[in-house]
């Protein structure tokens, strides 16, 4: 039975550090260290297009990221991740955080290519957190629902008071 107590400020800053090693493996092409953020019964998700890929397991998860890093426009690449919430218990977490990408060019500025969020679950492993679940979803959608003509509301004709 997992556990009810609340995670406590190590477990978060924990959590905060899984967040940091995935992206500083994914961004330094260090398949084993990107590997090691994950459970052996993972799921990685991105849900960023029309089609939603996932990787189930850390033998699908490798090859995601061996193609990636093989890719010739990826070597330069950082993912970021910030405003991390952090809730659940000291065995299970909730993870969510705003994430981008940005690009180098050369002789340019860098060009911010996605904006999304992390909707991630953590747990503890013998000690150490690890991801369970990581879906990566653009910032769009569901997650938008609270603002009017998103998501299939429809926007109001009237003009805001004042």
């Amino acid at each position: 039975m997992a556990s009810q107590v609340p995670a406590s400020t190590d477990d978060k800053v924990q959590i905060q550090e899984l967040v940091a090693r995935y992206a500083w493996s994914f961004d330094t092409g260090d398949v084993e260290g990107f590997v090691g953020c994950f459970a052996k019964d993972a799921t990685l998700c991105e849900d960023v297009f029309d089609e939603v890929d996932q990787w189930e397991g850390l033998d699908q998860i490798r090859s995601m990221a061996e193609h990636f890093f093989a890719h010739p426009g990826f070597p330069g690449r950082q993912h970021h991740a910030s405003q991390l919430l952090i809730e659940g218990s000291t065995e299970r977490c909730r993870v969510r955080a705003f994430c981008f990408d940005i690009e180098p060019r050369p002789d340019q500025p860098c060009l911010l290519v996605f904006t999304g969020y992390y909707d991630d679950v953590a747990v503890k492993v013998d000690g150490q957190w690890l991801f369970q679940e990581r879906v990566i979803r653009h910032w769009s959608g569901p997650v938008l629902a609270n603002f009017p003509g998103q998501d299939g509301v429809k926007v109001p004709r009237k003009r805001p008071p004042g």
